[in-house]
């Protein structure tokens, strides 16, 4: 699994699922458990994983729509 995107918002976090649905890419959220003990205050970020041989088509998938992509370590 490859780390596509970091958000605390979890409405680019849904449309980004939907993009990848919409694409055949399947996806994976993480830290959805911290994020609801937090109580929606936005500070800690979720993450949506996709497979390493899905992450390019999913890649450009989310900067066609104007989501950026994680590039971190």
């Amino acid at each position: 699994m490859k780390l596509l995107l970091r958000t605390p918002d979890m409405s680019i976090i849904a449309f980004a699922q939907a993009l990848l649905q919409g694409e055949g890419i399947d996806c994976f959220e993480m830290d959805v458990n911290m994020s609801v003990m937090e109580g929606g205050i936005g500070i800690f970020p979720r993450r949506l994983m996709v497979a390493e041989r899905d992450y390019a088509a999913a890649a450009r998938a989310m900067r066609d729509n104007g989501i950026e992509v994680y590039d971190g370590p």
